[in-house]
């Protein structure tokens, strides 16, 4: 009886005492400050960064995250990437529970190992380890340890201890070791006060370190990350990768070093030669020549990456690509200036951040800022930009992917920093003008003719060039903004000049688009250009706003009623003139149609914290306008 009585109090006590043996990472240890908006908790990151010399480093990253939801599991994944320039040495990964408890050990073998090779790419020497443990049972904490080995020092770590939204921070640190008599430069956001710097023997240890940051949670149209949390950006000043040495304090330097990779591989085979010639001697006019050579070179080659060894960076050379008809974007651009160059035309290889939301490049920091290249032409009175990935833009056109941004001007004396063609207001122009009908069972039969121009007609540009006709058929019928329709006609027109431009036409058929009740009859006039921005309101606001892309649009319709109706209620007129943009929309009827007109004009740009909630009244504003009933009436 004791026996049993003593096995009962042991299993009763046995949550208390785990509980009372919790490890190092218990949940419970958390501040409920740091779990406050939190989906996940950095316990401890410790990013060191050892420079052994120029061409040589050795990283390690030992980290420890909580994850508190689902929302959070992504923090909880590991994956690095490797290839003949950086190397894997150990990794190891560990999954306790909510007591801190150890669940699982992994090690290197244990973990995925994943080509890392991206769409489009042909030949990668690039693989990643990939693990999750796929918890699904929360709370629970991950730890891991990764050590890397890099083979050039061009490509220096970051360090953002809030990597995101939504993560806290109990502690994080970042050292940097240094050899003695070398230099390294860093630029820091939002660090409070200077690193600590040790000496020891000859070493030098250059230390930041954060504890207790609770979560960011990310507001509408709020600034870039840098403005928001701390960031450690980190910098070599000598550097080599492969046999090639360069040295990153100034961007002319860095263009020096971007330079003598290309530098030699411009030489074409003899008949392409001949094919240039051909193609622009009989030519006056540069822009001529320039636009007759980029068609030839949209006609003979394609996009494909090859990311072999130094390749990653070094541009395989013109006659590679004449000969393979194809390249990745450092090759094609090469092989357009080569042709340029043997019309006696002067370009410019171009280094950018390339990417809808990854434009901003600190440019008061030289260092590798950079992912994608282009081709800068300059004329006596204008400048042409090439993008040579693409195998259908014009040319002079670059589209939200480059433009409107800094970009690294390469030649033989280095490098330099302009800005990429910005597309505005009036370049960004969609104008759309509909003939309906209304049938009396509330159909809507539409026909509407709309044309695109500048950054409003790239994703139209990108289906109508990369789809089937079946496929965009496809891409209509789910993309338009009615519960139910058919799409019975549609065709695209492109104008390929410097600023673009798509006409599109629709014929649609929209089944009860009207609402009818008794003798009324319901019906919202704008049938096709309709907000969707809705902000809740927030007299909080901590960051200022960031407007992104400049557009304008302008709608006029015109709608055929059905016979036997009168008007018996419109939508007031709209006006407003704001400086985040302007708006206007009116609805009349008169002899049997209704006439609709809208126009919308959205400014870019940032203004203060203190304006948000006049941000929020305009969207909501024009949100309900766009949304506006005509109530019509049977006579």
């Amino acid at each position: 009886m004791k026996t049993r009585v003593f096995i009962w109090f042991a299993l009763l006590m046995l949550p208390v005492m785990l509980r009372a043996s919790d490890g190092k990472y218990a949940v419970s240890g958390i501040s409920p400050v740091l779990r406050m908006n939190a989906n996940a908790v950095v316990r401890l990151e410790e990013l060191k960064f050892e420079i052994k010399s120029t061409r040589e480093a050795v990283q390690t990253n030992h980290y420890v995250i909580t994850v508190f939801n689902e929302n959070g599991d992504r923090w909880a994944e590991l994956s690095e990437y490797y290839d003949n320039l950086r190397s894997i040495n150990t990794v190891e990964g560990l999954l306790y529970d909510a007591y801190g408890l150890l669940v699982k050990k992994v090690k290197k073998k244990d973990m995925q190992d994943l080509s890392g090779a991206s769409q489009g790419t042909f030949v990668d020497d690039s693989r990643v380890k990939f693990h999750s443990f796929y918890q699904r049972v929360y709370p629970y904490t991950v730890e891991y340890t990764v050590e890397i080995v890099h083979k050039s020092t061009l490509f220096f770590p970051m360090w953002a201890p809030r990597a995101g939204s939504g993560i806290s921070v109990e502690k994080s640190s970042l050292a940097v070791v240094s050899p003695a008599g070398y230099e390294f430069r860093y630029k820091a956001f939002l660090y409070n006060g200077e690193p600590v710097v040790s000496t020891e023997k000859n070493a030098r240890t250059t230390t930041w370190s954060v504890t207790n940051q609770p979560a960011i949670i990310r507001e509408p149209f709020s600034p870039l990350w840098h403005e928001i949390a701390t960031v450690v950006i980190l910098g070599p000043t000598d550097f080599q990768v492969d046999s090639y040495k360069g040295n990153m304090t100034s961007w002319k330097d860095f263009g020096k070093f971007v330079y003598s990779l290309k530098a030699g591989r411009d030489q074409l085979p003899d008949n392409i030669k001949q094919t240039v010639h051909q193609l622009t001697d009989g030519l006056s006019d540069p822009k001529q020549k320039i636009s007759s050579l980029y068609e030839y070179m949209q006609k003979h080659t394609r996009y494909i990456g090859v990311q072999l060894g130094i390749g990653g960076w070094q541009p395989f050379d013109a006659k590679y690509v004449a000969s393979n008809g194809y390249g990745d974007c450092k090759a094609l651009v090469n092989y357009m200036y080569s042709l340029l160059k043997e019309a006696g035309i002067v370009s410019y290889y171009t280094l950018v951040r390339a990417g809808k939301s990854s434009a901003y490049i600190t440019s008061e920091f030289p260092s590798q800022q950079f992912n994608h290249v282009i081709l800068c032409v300059p004329l006596q009175k204008d400048t042409v930009w090439l993008e040579c990935t693409s195998q259908t833009l014009p040319a002079g056109y670059l589209g939200d992917f480059t433009a409107g941004r800094s970009a690294l001007l390469v030649d033989e004396a280095g490098g330099q920093l302009i800005r990429t063609p910005s597309y505005g207001i009036r370049d960004n122009l969609q104008q759309r003008r509909i003939k309906a009908t209304l049938e009396e069972n509330g159909t809507l039969l539409v026909k509407a003719n709309t044309n695109y121009g500048g950054l409003q007609q790239d994703n139209i540009h990108d289906l109508i060039n990369n789809l089937s006709r079946d496929k965009v058929k496809e891409y209509l019928h789910q993309e338009l903004d009615f519960a139910t329709y058919d799409v019975l006609q549609f065709d695209y027109k492109e104008k390929k000049t410097a600023t673009p431009v798509i006409d599109e036409s629709l014929e649609i058929s929209v089944s009860n688009y009207a609402t009818i009740t008794g003798k009324r009859v319901f019906i919202i006039p704008n049938v096709m250009t309709r907000s969707y921005q809705k902000l809740i309101a927030d007299s909080t606001r901590r960051y200022d706003i960031q407007l992104g892309m400049e557009y304008t649009d302008i709608d006029t319709v015109e709608i055929q009623i059905p016979a036997g109706y009168e008007t018996e209620a419109l939508p007031a007129d709209v006006l407003l003139n704001t400086a985040f943009g302007n708006y206007q929309s009116s609805a009349r009827i008169k002899e049997g149609k209704i006439y609709y007109y809208r126009r919308m004009e959205q400014a870019g740009g940032r203004f203060p914290a203190a304006d948000y909630p006049q941000l929020v009244k305009f969207y909501e504003t024009i949100y309900k306008a766009d949304r506006a009933r005509i109530v019509l009436i049977r006579k």
